[in-house]
């Protein structure tokens, strides 16, 4: 079976995990712990950053590789089209995807975090004792625009990040306001890296994240509750219900991750 070294939470291993699916590929999520886990990660396969892809004895990196790598050996439903224009459409969407909604929705989650306390603590793995919940809840907003800063995420540079997203799903929604997908009439590269990348603007509705089921829905107040991008996040949580298992199926693909262990 194939395995995913992943964050539940990452939105570049939720772009892969969706694509494994859109294939109907099991696998095995392997979760690595931020820090030690990582350590590990790096010992096995020379990365540090999840995602990574294993295949049998072959390690793919990167959430790109790996849709390359499994189009190439597992070709059914293929992720990539065949003519070139809507191949070039494809890739340019996938990249400028990597690069805006994946790198600027963490910033935009951030002033979702800092605002809302009870956010913060929902965000935590289910797995977390009540004592480190409730410590992570009372961290005053103050605490967490300081550390924002050592992260390099001023106020300005989120405020940024979120103007920046507004134009992105604006530009996102008009595409698919007479498309059913962004670059034709079927899903390709291009939709599931979108839809994958976006999770941290808004929680998908479904079961398909290990998080409470009180942050379904949820996401960052200025995007999540703008009535300008319902269109787009209808077309996303309907792409999740077409093709994304959810975590209450039987099948070994949809399981809790399994921590990666330290020998």
């Amino acid at each position: 079976m194939l395995e995913l070294y992943q964050w539940e939470l990452s939105q570049y291993s939720e772009k892969v995990r969706l694509i494994l699916d859109y294939k109907g590929l099991d696998y095995r999520k392997i979760e690595v712990t931020p820090g030690i886990g990582q350590i590990e990660l790096f010992r096995l396969t020379g990365q540090r950053q999840v995602p990574v892809l294993k295949d049998g004895n072959k390690y793919i990196a990167d959430s790109t590789e790996i849709a390359k790598y499994l189009d190439s050996k597992y070709p059914d439903r293929p992720l990539i089209p065949q003519d070139p224009k809507q191949k070039a459409l494809t890739l340019l969407i996938e990249e400028w995807a990597d690069e805006s909604i994946g790198i600027k929705g963490r910033k935009a989650l951030f002033s979702a975090i800092s605002q809302s306390q009870d956010f913060r603590k929902s965000l935590l793995p289910t797995s977390t004792p009540d004592i480190f919940r409730n410590l992570v809840e009372g961290v005053p907003s103050d605490i967490l625009t300081v550390l924002g800063l050592g992260v390099g995420y001023s106020p300005d540079v989120i405020r940024a990040a979120i103007t920046d997203l507004k134009q992105d799903l604006e530009a996102l929604t008009l595409l698919l306001a007479d498309s059913p997908y962004l670059t034709g009439d079927e899903p390709t590269l291009a939709d599931l890296a979108v839809a994958g990348l976006s999770i941290l603007l808004k929680f998908p509705d479904g079961p398909y994240l290990d998080l409470p089921i009180n942050l379904r829905g949820k996401g960052v107040p200025a995007l999540a509750e703008n009535p300008d991008y319902q269109l787009f996040f209808e077309w996303r949580d309907r792409l999740y219900t077409q093709f994304r298992k959810p975590l209450i199926s039987t099948s070994p693909s949809s399981t809790a991750p399994t921590s990666i262990q330290i020998d």
